[in-house]
């Protein structure tokens, strides 16, 4: 039977089926010979179509015999990777397969299989967090839509679909055990991610390599960091925070990565492994006394405190740094079998080289290349390129030199937050080096509604299709995950659109997709989406700054509120302040809040949703969205009703004082309830997850203490000086607003109204001290949350936008 919603998806694509679109770039051919070894090394045909029926099988277990899948050979697909999708031969007979899904890998199959299901069945699959896969709109066995009958033929229109950010194995993956990776692979999979990074258990083949150097366990007990912050620990930027390991988590880990290892290269993708960058323990500064090891400066410790900060980098120039390279390559390649000869190393992540000399950097990137080589005579060098995006070091004979220190064809730049600030654009291609075209889109993984599909659905095909590209890839590379689902959606399948997309067309059948049925004022209300939450074009960084969630630690007399904001400076008790004094304190600790969108907007959006509930009722993933959606219009009016209490403040308005930060209080506890609604939207996951992968009572103790950690204070505090990076983890999970976010507001308003009744200055250094000590009460009690929702979403939402969102002048921005 025909499909429906293929009839209309159809109209949308400008794709040119069953013809062949050439689109090589140059960086293309710079990787060509690359490419060949890895179609060569690949998986025999055989175990990447077990491994495809397999992912079907967890996904769609009902259906298992309605597809039959094979891989085909690129030349096939005219010379790029595709898949093809057509109506099976024996589709007619009872119980046979209905449709035939070929591909070059197993991945290829797998896009194909959700491009499928998402265009001849109007299904939809994100995250089980972001509300899971919609699939009640697959039909029958039997009744399975039928294409064309030239069958479908889908190209890459470039080579890789990278997936990972250096930081998201502790911002989402830190407590993962096999059966989560598992999920997450297969996601990958249908997504048409084929070049993932692979990052776990690293530490276990640090321990093998650096014993070779001398160096025992017990030098190494303050070289990695906690679990949750082994990234910052891989990248030098920390030592010992969280830690130590315990050697069962060494253990542990090494074995689950041969599991996800094994899996990806069953699929065909081609995981992407780490590299030495030079980060080492100080026992070897003592042990290799003459070698060239520098301590680096402090990062974001409170007071440059030595046990955490200040970690040693071998100079690549030194000849030390190519033997550790060469050894940590072969003992992965002896401990995996097999490797895909792509490798991530970023030296310069945050770490700034002491010499900005070219010849000197040149020389740098070489020998750091050479670690690889010597381990691996067909490495290639991945590296992100977030240091062009924010460090001024690195101008273009800066930039140059890095990048031409390797063989053409031998470094692959990730450009990594190219939705929003395209180096690409700025370095002529990368002065000529191939790049991968990346999207960030998250920090820290904050839960916040925000992107640019805009940006999304074009950015990609503009650089491909530029003048002498260099692109070779497209790429997720957010640091966190599980959030957002629409900008992932659209993000993945540009691996495979040889066109801009028009997403006004593309944003009707997304909402007809993840709900399973068309409802005209969702419809409505997703094009509203379109046009505000997901549409910011300011360029500015989104790291979630909402008061509830990274409240100001700053004196209230200094917080400009819009009504009270005077071009000639502010008053504070009568007398007057500089606008500079002001600023700058301001900007030293209190980030305000990111807003790029008209709120009442968002609210009318948000009265569209919650005016369909009755519709949807059985949807998870419009239960995901509602709650989101609200969470996200209630977050914007809290920070206005802040500013109320701060105005009153100002004002010298006790009582007006006292009944706003009575009714943010309110509506913190108010939020925590919405949020309980949804398990996406929980604390107690996060929390039972670390749990569950200690060994005793010590290491849940510690595992606990760091998950706690990570979302709250991040780093070292003392007791009067909070950490550098607070919230900047921040996460609105039903339980932490009620037990941690709310109290610490409570505290602030107590000093705050202890002010106005006494008529002295804001007690900030009280206020602090007694912050960091909730603070660190809180990351070390045991007391256990929830890892099931709660409550009726539809009904919550309903109750407190009219309880909140009713007031215009409030809420009007």
């Amino acid at each position: 039977m025909a499909s429906p919603f293929a009839a209309v998806s159809l109209s949308f694509f400008l794709f040119s089926f069953l013809s062949f679109a050439q689109s090589s770039t140059i960086g293309v051919t710079y990787i060509s010979r690359l490419l060949e070894i890895q179609d060569r090394e690949r998986a025999p045909p055989s175990v990447q179509i077990a491994a495809a029926y397999g992912v079907l099988h967890r996904l769609l277990p009902s259906h298992s015999s309605s597809f039959e899948f094979g891989i085909v050979s690129k030349e096939q697909c005219g010379g790029d990777s595709c898949f093809m999708i057509s109506n099976h031969p024996s589709s007619s007979g009872h119980g046979a397969p209905e449709i035939l899904i070929t591909g070059v890998t197993g991945v290829e199959i797998m896009a194909g299989l959700h491009w499928y299901l998402k265009y001849w069945c109007g299904s939809h699959i994100s995250w089980d967090k972001t509300g899971g896969a919609q699939l009640l709109s697959v039909p029958d066995s039997g009744s399975f839509p039928r294409v064309q009958e030239a069958g479908i033929l889908i190209q890459r229109p470039i080579p890789w679909n990278y997936y990972q950010n250096a930081v998201t194995s502790s911002y989402t993956f830190a407590w993962w055990d096999w059966k989560r990776w598992e999920k997450e692979i297969d996601w990958m999979a249908l997504q048409g991610i084929n070049l993932p990074l692979a990052f776990t258990g690293q530490e276990a083949i640090w321990q093998k390599v650096f014993r070779n150097f001398n160096i025992s366990h017990l030098d190494l007990k303050d070289f990695f960091g906690g679990p949750a912050f082994l990234s910052w620990s891989r990248m030098g930027n920390l030592h010992g925070w969280g830690g130590p390991l315990p050697q069962s988590w060494l253990d542990q880990q090494l074995l689950l990565q041969k599991k996800i290892l094994a899996r990806m290269y069953e699929l065909g993708m081609t995981p992407v492994l780490p590299a030495f960058s030079g980060n080492v323990p100080a026992a070897l500064k003592y042990i290799f006394p003459s070698a060239k090891i520098t301590r680096l400066g402090n990062w974001f410790t409170v007071g440059g405190n030595p046990r955490w900060c200040c970690t040693y980098l071998l100079d690549a120039t030194d000849p030390l740094f190519i033997e550790i390279g060469k050894a940590f390559i072969q003992q992965q390649l002896k401990e995996y079998g097999r490797t895909g000869h792509i490798y991530n190393c970023d030296t310069f992540d945050e770490n700034t080289p002491p010499v900005d000399d070219p010849e000197y950097i040149s020389s740098l990137g070489a020998a750091i290349f050479r670690g690889m080589q010597s381990g691996d005579s067909n490495a290639i060098w991945l590296m992100q390129g977030w240091l062009f995006s924010y460090d001024p070091f690195w101008r273009p004979p800066q930039m140059k030199a890095l990048l031409h220190s390797v063989p053409m064809g031998r470094l692959v730049v990730l450009d990594l937050f190219a939705e929003v600030k395209p180096i690409w654009i700025t370095s002529e291609q990368f002065y000529g080096v191939p790049y991968i075209w990346c999207m960030l889109h998250n920090f820290a993984g904050n839960i916040e509604m925000y992107g640019i599909l805009d940006a999304v659905a074009s950015g990609p095909v503009e650089a491909r299709t530029s003048e002498n590209s260099t692109m070779v890839g497209v790429g997720m590379s957010m640091e966190g995950i599980e959030q957002n689902p629409v900008v992932y959606d659209l993000m993945s399948e540009m691996a495979f659109q040889h066109s801009k997309v028009d997403v006004k067309v593309w944003i009707a059948l997304y909402s007809t997709r993840r709900y399973g049925k068309s409802v005209p004022e969702i419809q409505d209300a997703w094009n509203i989406l379109y046009h505000t939450v997901y549409n910011c074009t300011d360029g500015s960084y989104d790291k979630n700054r909402d008061v509830i969630v990274a409240f100001p630690d700053i004196d209230p007399s200094f917080i400009p509120t819009p009504k009270l904001s005077m071009p000639g400076g502010y008053h504070r008790y009568g007398k007057s302040v500089s606008r500079r004094t002001v600023l700058k304190e301001i900007t030293n600790s209190f980030e305000q809040p990111h807003l790029w969108y008209s709120t009442s907007e968002v609210k009318d959006a948000l009265g569209l949703f919650i005016a369909s509930g009755g519709q949807l009722l059985g949807s998870n993933t419009y239960r995901y969205d509602l709650v989101d959606l609200t969470r996200q219009a209630l977050a914007k009016y809290a920070n206005q009703l802040f500013l109320e209490v701060i105005e009153a403040y100002q004002l010298n308005d006790v009582r007006g004082a006292a009944c706003h930060s009575q009714k943010f209080l309110e509506l913190v506890e108010d939020m925590d309830t919405l949020l309980a609604c949804h398990d996406g939207f929980l604390l107690g996951p996060w929390l039972e997850s670390a749990k569950q992968l200690a060994q005793d009572e010590q290491q849940e103790i510690q595992f606990e203490w760091n998950a706690r950690t990570q979302i709250t204070m991040w780093f070292d505090n003392t007791e009067d000086e909070a950490s550098l990076l607070r919230d900047y983890g921040n996460k609105y999970w039903s339980g932490l607003l009620r037990d941690y976010y709310g109290p610490r507001a409570a505290i602030y308003f107590k000093y705050l109204l202890e002010s106005l009744e006494t008529g002295n200055e804001f007690a900030l250094k009280d206020w602090r001290r007694e912050w960091i000590k909730l603070t660190n009460d809180w990351q070390n009690s045991r007391n256990a949350y929830p890892v099931r929702s709660s409550g009726n979403a539809i009904d919550t939402s309903r109750r407190l936008y009219n309880k909140y969102l009713q007031d215009p002048e409030i809420y009007d921005l």
